[in-house]
């Protein structure tokens, strides 16, 4: 009997610190995060915004009009689509934020391909969207937004607005880079510094 007795009483110590360990683990998960954010959402989302603006609308302007057509395969968006996909997703997505919604039609993405026009959608869409935050007081960002989640907040939707357009401000670095061009803030970095003149 003892022999039997020995295994039995190792695998009960084995499991019953395994649940002791899965239980102190469990406990720490329930515990509330206490630490104060590190930054305030809402300055730092207006902070990026408006250096995206800066970089969309200046690699928009750097790339020749002729090549807004240009796709790097079938099926793929081209320059002017892509940045009409930005814009009208900042029109959408600021919409829920706003107290005037901006009606994005059907076809926008392929509504034109006029260098001008691109541009000055790309000034509007992130103007709205920053409009539409900057209204925003500190409690607005926990306001529920069902529609994109049963536990979706404004907050969400904004830090959404931000990550999409950095998604496809890269996606553009590269499409302006096959196209021979070089973003304007790398080639201000890059340019020789004038020395001062004695």
């Amino acid at each position: 009997m003892r022999k039997f007795a020995i295994p039995f009483v190792a695998l009960g110590l084995v499991v019953g610190g395994w649940a002791a360990r899965a239980a102190g683990a469990q406990a720490a998960q329930n515990q509330l995060d206490k630490t104060p954010p590190s930054y305030d959402m809402k300055p730092q989302s207006l902070e990026d915004l408006g250096d995206l603006h800066k970089k969309f609308t200046s690699l928009a302007e750097a790339i020749p009009a002729d090549q807004f057509t240009w796709r790097p395969a079938p099926g793929v968006r081209s320059i002017a689509e892509v940045f009409l996909h930005v814009a009208g997703t900042n029109f959408q997505l600021a919409s829920d934020l706003a107290s005037a919604p901006h009606a994005v039609p059907k076809g926008y993405e392929e509504s034109t391909t006029e260098k001008a026009q691109i541009v000055d959608q790309l000034n509007q869409s992130f103007d709205f969207a920053y409009a539409a935050i900057n209204k925003m007081a500190n409690i607005d960002f926990k306001k529920p937004m069902t529609k994109y989640g049963p536990d979706a907040n404004a907050g969400d939707i904004v830090y959404l607005i931000v990550t999409h357009t950095h998604e496809h401000l890269g996606q553009s670095i590269a499409y302006a880079r096959v196209k021979g061009v070089v973003p304007p803030w790398t080639a201000a970095a890059q340019a020789p510094q004038k020395k001062p003149q004695d």
